[in-house]
């Protein structure tokens, strides 16, 4: 088994997020698929879809794309898209960053080489922290 952590780095970024479950169940409830298709990659869309319970997952990768957007201190709009961000699973479950163009451009930008995130969530609320570093 391989227990090697991430290598460290320098730290440039740092941003936390935390939202209710219910929030994003509502915006779903309401938009459907436009919801789905305006914020989530298809990546995202299709490992949430086919959870017991999606909108928990939904919630986390919404709180993590909003922890990218701050640690690059840029929120999402014009310099970083909803869909900029997309969040998948490593060789041992851990959350990763998969970065569209224009969020690639803006990592180098910032002078960052790599995002390490980190997810949890509860049945009500969920949670993202992301950090902007340089190895």
């Amino acid at each position: 088994m391989n227990l090697d952590l991430p290598p460290g780095g320098i730290l440039l970024g740092l941003g936390c997020d935390i939202i209710e479950v219910d929030r994003i169940r509502g915006v779903f409830e309401r938009q459907g698929e436009r919801f789905l298709a305006r914020v989530f990659t298809e990546e995202e869309r299709t490992y949430c879809l086919a959870m017991k319970h999606p909108h928990k997952h939904l919630a986390a990768r919404f709180a993590a794309k909003e922890a990218v957007s701050k640690a690059f201190t840029t929120g999402i709009g014009a310099d970083l898209g909803w869909k900029s961000v997309s969040v998948y699973h490593g060789l041992r479950h851990a959350p990763h960053v998969r970065l569209d163009a224009q969020g690639a451009a803006l990592l180098a930008h910032v002078g960052a080489t790599s995002i390490l995130l980190t997810l949890s969530h509860t049945d009500t609320m969920a949670m993202a922290v992301a950090a902007l570093v340089r190895v």
